[in-house]
């Protein structure tokens, strides 16, 4: 494996981010239509914040203010969320 740092910030730019903004736009539109739920809204809220979360990650990396070790340890849970994602 690659530096943890670039791997996770890869995951991040390549696949978290793209995915979580794409959900974002689908709950949008549903908002313009009006046919969003009180759980989509709050879901919204909570995949901006998540982003904003992502966001923060990439600035740490690039501060280099990340350890290996929680780089690893946020990498991982990363991965975790992504294969159970795919097996639903």
């Amino acid at each position: 494996m690659e530096n943890i740092k670039d791997e996770l910030k890869k995951v991040i730019i390549d696949v978290m981010l793209p995915e979580s903004e794409d959900y974002l736009k689908e709950l949008d539109i549903e908002i313009e239509d009006k046919t969003i739920n009180q759980d989509e809204i709050e879901a919204r809220n909570d995949i901006v914040s998540f982003i904003q979360e992502l966001n923060t990650i990439l600035e740490v990396i690039e501060e280099n203010k990340l350890s290996d070790e929680d780089a690893k340890s946020v990498y991982e849970k990363i991965i975790t969320m992504i294969n159970e994602h795919e097996e639903e």
